[in-house]
């Protein structure tokens, strides 16, 4: 199955939580949006990292992955030199880990669109020299 875009740890997390500031702006976006969007395992720890112990929001976050919406693309072996290669690329931001994940399966899978509110990070990298479409788009004021 084939993805329609790319999903970052802090869409899900604003999808997730009505009183994070991004929350609405996503909502919006996501409900525009075919899915299901690719993701990497990279993502999901992050995910779960940030989300903490609370049983709510860990289930919460189940329940969006499970639904169809997310579709966990793999990283293997073979993928771990191109993606040391964009952490030392991008060493200035520096990219983390689940970002070079992304940018990495954006490129073997063709897609420049990528769900994330890490706008000024997917404003910088190049997935095969092409400029990402940052889904939703970046609001006033941000600093």
């Amino acid at each position: 199955m084939r993805v329609n875009g790319l999903i970052d740890t802090g869409a899900i997390l604003a999808l997730l939580d009505s009183d994070d500031r991004w929350h609405a702006h996503c909502v919006a976006a996501f409900s525009g949006l075919r899915v299901p969007l690719g993701t990497s395992a990279a993502v999901l720890a992050e995910l779960f990292h940030l989300l903490g112990n609370s049983p709510q929001d860990v289930a919460a976050a189940w329940r969006f992955i499970r639904s169809g919406a997310i579709k966990v693309l793999p990283i293997g072996d073979d993928d771990l030199p191109e993606l040391e290669a964009l952490m030392k690329r991008y060493a200035d931001r520096p990219m983390d880990f689940a970002d070079a994940t992304l940018v990495h399966l954006a490129r073997s899978e063709s897609t420049t669109r990528v769900f994330t509110i890490d706008h000024d990070d997917f404003e910088t990298y190049r997935a095969g020299g092409r400029r990402f479409d940052i889904l939703p788009v970046r609001f006033p004021p941000y600093p």
